[in-house]
């Protein structure tokens, strides 16, 4: 009789894991700043600002008043836009992956646009709608909209279709077929597209502002970029990345907690 094979190590609690995640994340960052510092000090002087600066640039332009609000514009567009396209981003890719008839009649398109450059629709967005909020909010949704629906259509047609015939044989309405069986499955998906989606909608929010009415932490890169201040500029550009991380860790704690019942 053979032993069973063992795997080479055994699972180790989650806050074990959680703290070795935030030592190689910690290790990592201190290693690029450590590159970044070097750079600084190897390039022309006034080419390259150091962390140390860029942090001291940071403060300055928030003690002044001008991060805060620049901020609170940025977050404004950003959240509306891909929340927008979250919601109708769902229900699309959902629709299309419960309807097969209405899947293959919509997928070429989706796809189509989805390889089209969001940023060849600017001009025609501000020919309708001008360079205000509506625009801006717009240009967000496009960029952030086409990951969720090609994500959650996938999801759906990942279902295990012995799982669906089950549920129809005891009785299950369409209903209850989604809500039981389709989309706990396509969570992992759905979660995926809006992890990407939302990359893309921040991207496109400083896009939105650069190209429109200039404001926000877009408008900011616009002023300090074009005059080559590169204390301001990379600060903000940090105050953009922290954003990005904040929003995939937040999307990425909500996919977890929503799994929960797959692990338990």
């Amino acid at each position: 009789m053979t032993k069973r094979s063992l795997p080479l190590r055994a699972g180790r609690p989650d806050v074990v894991r959680a703290a070795e995640t935030v030592a190689l994340r910690a290790g990592f960052l201190v290693l690029l700043l450590a590159v970044w510092q070097a750079t600084a000090r190897l390039a022309p002087p006034g080419l390259f600002a150091s962390p140390a600066t860029v942090a001291r640039a940071g403060w300055q332009l928030a003690v002044d008043g001008k991060l805060g609000p620049a901020v609170l514009a940025s977050l404004g567009v950003f959240v509306t836009g891909t929340a927008l396209a979250a919601v109708v981003g769902a229900t699309i890719g959902l629709a299309m992956g419960m309807w097969t008839w209405l899947g293959r009649m919509l997928d070429v398109y989706v796809y189509a646009l989805a390889a089209t450059p969001r940023i060849a629709f600017i001009p025609l967005i501000i020919v309708m709608l001008g360079l205000g909020l509506k625009a801006k909010v717009l240009i967000v949704f496009l960029g952030a909209v086409m990951p969720v629906i090609l994500n959650a259509y996938a999801g759906v047609r990942a279902t295990d279709p012995d799982l669906v015939e089950m549920a129809r044989a005891t009785g299950a309405g369409r209903g209850r077929i989604l809500a039981h069986v389709v989309l706990p499955g396509a969570v992992p998906y759905l979660m995926t597209g809006l992890r990407i989606g939302a990359t893309i909608g921040l991207i496109n929010t400083v896009v939105a502002e650069l190209y429109t009415a200039i404001g926000g932490l877009g408008g900011l890169l616009a002023i300090y970029g074009g005059r080559f201040r590169m204390a301001e500029y990379l600060a903000v550009v940090c105050v953009l990345a922290l954003i990005g991380v904040i929003v995939a860790e937040g999307l990425r704690l909500a996919e977890r907690r929503l799994l929960r019942w797959r692990d338990g």
